[in-house]
């Protein structure tokens, strides 16, 4: 049986479906309302976009953009601390924040460092 790991060691890896666009200086996450191409000609609603838009605020938007699938959770919140400026308590939310990217199916949670 495989032993817990610490949430800071594992690598988040963005998941294949989510794409990143801008809107001024903060990322949208886009991804289709529906998987399977028919689902979407059956269903979707004309005139109405076929992906759903997820805007990140300027902390969202920082730590969406560190995340490259070679860094660990505690290099992201090594790399962010400037951003952060000291802010007390950063470090936890940011990982509250990876684990709920996470949960939504934004990411993904790998541990070491995934070669693809």
């Amino acid at each position: 049986m495989a032993g817990k790991v610490n949430l800071f060691d594992a690598v988040p890896v963005r998941a294949g479906h989510v794409k990143t666009e801008w809107e001024g200086e903060c990322v949208v996450l886009a991804f289709p309302r529906f998987k399977r191409a028919w689902t979407r000609r059956l269903f979707l609603p004309k005139g109405m976009s076929p992906d759903i838009h997820v805007p990140l605020e300027e902390h969202g938007t920082a730590v969406w953009q560190s995340i490259d699938g070679q860094r660990t959770v505690r290099d992201i919140v090594e790399l962010l601390a400037g951003h952060f400026q000291g802010e007390e308590g950063y470090e936890s939310r940011i990982a509250s924040y990876l684990l709920q990217l996470r949960k939504d199916g934004f990411i993904r949670l790998t541990v070491g460092h995934p070669t693809t």
